[in-house]
């Protein structure tokens, strides 16, 4: 994988309530993008996302993964979250390394309990966000009810920018409001409209180009004179919208036929935004401040997680958000006050690992075998220290006394209750005194 610049990265968090399909979705997204050669899938384990044994064997994912692929002279790094609650520590590291968010909701389902928890995250975390309406292949689908939820619960800037063609076992493709086309089957083959769905189509364009134009003073000026608003002003309108928060893109699909998905992955890449149109939160004297990232600034680097990896060892992950850090130097850790060496670097497609020889701004990196850097350190420069605030984990809500049934296997019980605080940050141990 080549190396790219701020403007051509886009970090997204994968978020939805548990079952809603976001695992399966990124699995698709990265057949789709030629990523891997074979669409896997959550029932059989097979998928690239949920690799772990757990994960395999509960077919949910426990554990944030990443997932690269390169489209149309872009790099997304999309992370796959958990959507069960009990694992919401993983959700929070996505998030905070992340710039834009696509919500996935299952369009028989509706809105979930998970679906709130989960836009509560992304308005706390200020990113730009689309909705995936996934299983619109499914019985009980119903992509204008579930829309009518959406409306209701997150408000009125949640707006379609699809129409599915036929639902259920019924279910074809969509239609493009922006274009106007109808996009039939997995290669999106473009037609025509079909005539019983012209007047419906029509009827939510004009309800997308109204909220486009509330973005812009200059196209609301336009449309209020009666003037109709070019492709490619709706276009730019609606990515300013999407940055802004002030629209919320909704889009229609099915991961497991594959129908929307190149088109997901398109409105991926044209309006969520760059790390360069992000801020990174650094503490200075104390306070925080918002700071922008910079690829000629020194090093300065967030570890959001921390895995113990059964062939290489400890495994960190962390997000550049200034300067460049390279495979086999020496990285300041900023937090602990040493000297850290750093050896090969990896990109990280679920637990495949392919080396690179630096990790620039913007970009999602892993590097194995550190010896003193845990989760929410910073890594930089020495001469000129940036330090980043540390992700705030959720406290724990449940408490558990365990103790080793013979005292032969205490010092082994304390090692691995070591390894899953350093892998888990929400979890908590106190050694009780008699």
């Amino acid at each position: 994988m080549r190396q790219y610049g701020m403007e051509d990265i886009r970090n997204v968090a994968l978020l939805a309530h548990n079952g809603a399909g976001k695992t399966s979705l990124g699995e698709a997204m990265l057949f789709t993008a030629k990523a891997i050669s074979r669409l896997g899938r959550v029932d059989d384990g097979s998928s690239t996302s949920d690799y772990d044994p757990a994960e395999v064997k509960r077919g949910m994912s426990i554990s944030l993964s990443l997932l690269p692929y390169e489209w149309k002279n872009a790099k997304v790094n999309l992370i796959d979250t958990p959507g069960y609650a009990d694992f919401r520590g993983e959700v929070k590291a996505g998030i905070r390394v992340s710039e834009g968010a696509v919500i996935v909701v299952c369009a028989a389902s509706g809105v979930e309990v998970g679906t709130e928890q989960m836009w509560e995250y992304s308005e706390q975390g200020n990113l730009a966000r689309l909705i995936f309406l996934n299983k619109m292949d499914r019985e009980n689908a119903d992509f204008y009810r579930t829309v009518e939820q959406i409306q209701s619960k997150f408000g009125r800037h949640c707006v379609p920018v699809q129409l599915p063609i036929g639902a259920q076992k019924d279910f074809q493709g969509v239609i493009d409001l922006l274009s106007m086309k109808s996009l039939l089957g997995p290669e999106a083959k473009e037609g025509e409209i079909p005539a019983e769905l012209v007047s419906q189509a029509e009827s939510f364009r004009e309800k997308l180009v109204e909220a486009v134009a509330e973005v812009d003073d200059h196209l609301i000026e336009k449309y209020l004179g009666g003037e109709e608003l070019s492709t490619e002003e709706l276009t730019t309108g609606l990515r300013q919208g999407t940055v802004s928060g002030k629209i919320v893109p909704i889009l229609v699909g099915s991961a497991l036929q594959n129908v929307g998905i190149s088109l997901l992955m398109d409105a991926i890449s044209h309006y969520l935004p760059s790390p360069k149109e992000g801020k990174v939160l650094v503490s200075r004297d104390g306070e925080p401040e918002a700071m922008e990232p910079g690829e000629g600034a020194p090093l300065a680097a967030l570890v959001f997680k921390t895995s113990a990896d059964p062939y290489v060892g400890k495994l960190t992950y962390f997000r550049v958000y200034h300067g460049v850090i390279e495979s086999n130097s020496q990285v300041w850790n900023v937090t602990q006050g040493e000297m850290e060496r750093i050896g090969q670097l990896f990109i990280l497609r679920g637990k495949n690992q392919e080396p690179v020889p630096q990790v620039r701004a913007g970009d999602i990196g892993a590097v194995a075998k550190l010896n003193l850097t845990a989760t929410g350190d910073t890594l930089g420069s020495r001469d000129k220290t940036i330090k980043i605030v540390p992700i705030s984990f959720p406290p724990p809500i449940f408490s558990l006394a365990v103790y080793p049934k013979t005292k032969a296997d205490l010092d082994k019980l304390g090692t691995a209750l070591s390894r899953l605080t350093e892998e888990d940050p929400t979890l908590r141990v106190h050694r009780a005194r008699r």
